[in-house]
């Protein structure tokens, strides 16, 4: 045991220490603190003094501190981390003041602050009465403690790394907060401070009570992580529980490893609040969040979640909610919960006096939480939730790989759209535009490829919509026209004195609305020194039917620069007979669907050969000529020609060809025709 130190008796002793004492601060390692002073002797328990042993000058009585003293007087060294003392036995505080040392250990007791002393094996030397009552222990008892166990500074792994680094003198400071349970049984949230201690092998702990702050900040981050008009968590929130889920269920050895979750859309809400107010439009949000609350508790209930604590109910934003299930049980769960949610939802909400109903449709994604991100889930979650919008509403869809993969694909592909052009990425095939009558080569239709470095050789119906989409129609258009122009006129150099060939391409609607189309035709007409006869423009008859300002203005001009016009697909659009009478039209181009009722002489469908003999009896009667598409028999080749077809298109006659196989297909058409 070290004895505490004694008070002098002489005067001139009270006195130097009176002086010494005005010059030392009353807080270990302050600014008034004397040079050498140490902390350890302040800190050691107060033990009885034998005060018959010696007076102050006594060098042969026993050692203040409860050091040994050799036979000549001095003292002999303590153990490692004692205080050291000086000539006479008493700590040395670099000028002897046994007062000021008595300042610090009467302050390091009588501070409100729990302040414990620890050796490097974190083992306390000395704590004062605040620590005592924080553990419920006395003082003198919690000599040889553990300061972790008493701190909880052990349980988690990380501030336990950082303790020993500050340990060991490799750390200079730890700061964390820890929830302690005090002897009257409550807990209570404490800031835990270690450092070392200066010029001493030891480090000072001290614990702050910080259990109203913790709470404010608790209230403060409940707000700041709550939706104000549902009490639902929020976005952040949602996303944090989102990471700790799939953390946790990855390295978890007893849960099932998977996650879960729905995400969903009230269809129609926008309505709600322009029609009745974004007031009631609050009131149907928390119906909403109550209904879908009670649905996952009603799940957890049966056992379906794991211990009611597995799910999460949160609104995103706008009225996107989500249903995070943990450690989910597979899809039949997660469909069992959408279900659940969709009844729920169906029946009226009363609000105030109105009687609302909604729908609501939803994604659904289950899977492995190894190798899943938040974001991964949270865009296969956004595509299934469109899925549910697209295929009718009102309804749960669960995610299918394929199906992504195909949009996946899909936004490949529009992404490298542009610079596809660029890169000379895109060839033109012709197909043989053949008379019925003569059988003879009249013109081609110009079909562009894409020859993707990727998915390889891709037909027109793989992008061509996906252009349009993104606008990227317009320089590729512009693009197939002139390629299809130079090509045609080439033929015509190559042929001088035959037939010449006209070239079919088509445009896109919105080709023209976006560009000038009739000065790109014009200037890659002069360009090329193609005549506007041997041009014909395909539009589609839904971007035709209905023209008006600008489009039909185009139309005229490119009709009276000398230009074909000609609708693709007639028969399956609007099909408004009346505006045929308007547009600058000379051909139409009727839609397979009806040449394929020709196929069989055996079962021809009388329905079929109705409707196309009166589309061609009716455009012969407006001076438009026609041509049948997807000709792939002499069978149907024959019925149209007696019925009044001009032209065929087809298999029949040729499959999309380069443009150097064009002349052959031209000279062997002749040559049919002419035996």
């Amino acid at each position: 045991m070290i004895a505490t130190l004694s008070s002098a008796d002489s005067p001139l002793h009270h006195e130097t220490s009176a002086m010494r004492e005005r010059a030392v601060s009353g807080y270990p390692g302050g600014t008034g603190r004397a040079p050498g002073t140490t902390l350890s002797a302040v800190t050691e328990r107060n033990e009885p003094t034998n005060e018959s042993a010696g007076g102050p000058d006594d060098a042969s009585g026993p050692d203040r501190t409860g050091g040994p003293t050799a036979a000549d007087g001095h003292p002999r060294p303590g153990p490692p981390g004692a205080p050291r003392t000086g000539a006479r036995g008493e700590p040395d505080a670099g000028d002897g003041s046994a007062a000021s040392l008595r300042d610090y250990r009467a302050a390091f007791r009588a501070a409100r602050a729990p302040l414990a002393v620890l050796n490097r094996d974190g083992l306390i030397l000395a704590a004062n009465p605040a620590f005592g009552e924080l553990v419920g222990a006395a003082p003198d008892d919690l000599v040889a403690a553990t300061a972790a166990d008493l701190t909880e500074l052990g349980t988690d792994p990380r501030i336990w790394a950082a303790y020993r680094e500050v340990l060991r003198g490799h750390s200079d400071r730890l700061r964390c907060t820890r929830r302690l349970k005090h002897p009257d049984g409550q807990f209570l949230w404490a800031e835990v401070t270690v450092e070392p201690l200066p010029d001493e092998d030891c480090v000072l702990l001290s614990v702050a009570d910080i259990s109203d702050r913790h709470d404010l900040l608790a209230r403060l981050r409940h707000l700041q992580m709550h939706d104000p008009v549902t009490r639902l968590p929020n976005r952040a929130l949602f996303f944090e529980r989102l990471a700790g889920a799939l953390e946790s269920a990855a390295f978890e050895q007893h849960g099932t490893g998977r996650v879960g979750l729905c995400y969903l859309d009230l269809d129609g809400f926008k309505a709600v609040n322009d029609t009745l107010g974004h007031r009631v439009g609050d009131r149907l949000l928390s119906a909403v969040a109550q209904r879908l609350t009670h649905c996952a508790e009603s799940l957890a209930e049966r056992g379906a979640v794991r211990g009611g604590s597995g799910h999460l109910v949160a609104r995103l934003g706008g009225d996107e909610f989500a249903l995070l299930v943990e450690d989910s049980a597979g899809t039949e769960q997660l469909a069992e919960l959408a279900q659940r949610v969709l009844d729920a939802l169906q029946r009226p909400f009363d609000l105030a006096g109105q009687r609302l109903s909604v729908s609501a449709s939803i994604g659904v994604v289950e899977r492995a939480a190894t190798g899943t991100t938040a974001t991964g889930l949270m865009q296969a979650a956004d595509t299934t939730l469109y899925w549910a919008k697209e295929d009718g509403k009102a309804r749960w869809t669960l995610f299918d790989p394929e199906r992504n993969a195909h949009r996946m694909t899909r936004q490949a592909l529009s992404s490298t759209l542009r610079p596809a052009v660029d890169r000379g990425e895109f060839t033109l095939e012709y197909q043989p535009l053949v008379g019925l009558g003569d059988g003879r080569a009249q013109g081609v239709e110009a079909l562009v490829r894409w020859r993707h470095p990727q998915f390889g050789t891709l037909s027109p119906n793989r992008f061509i919509g996906l252009a349009e989409e993104n606008g990227s129609i317009v320089e590729l258009g512009r693009w197939v026209l002139a390629r299809a122009c130079h090509q045609a006129r080439a033929w015509q150099l190559a042929r001088p004195g035959a037939e010449p060939l006209f070239v079919s391409v088509n445009v896109a609607v919105r080709q023209v609305w976006d560009s000038d189309l009739v000065a790109d035709v014009a200037g890659i007409l002069a360009e090329t020194g193609l005549p506007p006869a041997l041009l014909q423009l395909e539009l589609t008859e839904s971007a035709v039917m209905g023209s008006a300002g600008r489009p039909l203005q185009a139309l005229q001009a490119l009709s009276e620069m000398g230009v074909r016009i000609a609708i693709d697909d007639f028969g399956t659009g609007y099909s408004n007979l009346a505006y045929l009478s308007r547009l600058p039209v000379s051909v139409l181009k009727l839609d397979g669907s009806f040449v394929r009722g020709f196929r069989s002489q055996e079962h021809p469908n009388p329905a079929d050969e109705t409707i196309v003999e009166a589309l061609v009896a009716l455009a012969h009667r407006l001076g438009l000529t026609v041509t049948a598409e997807c000709v792939e028999s002499a069978e149907q080749a024959e019925r149209l020609r007696r019925i009044g077809c001009d032209t065929g298109q087809g298999w029949l006659y040729s499959r999309p060809v380069p443009p150097d196989r064009v002349c052959d297909l031209i000279g062997a058409g002749r040559r049919q025709a002419g035996a």
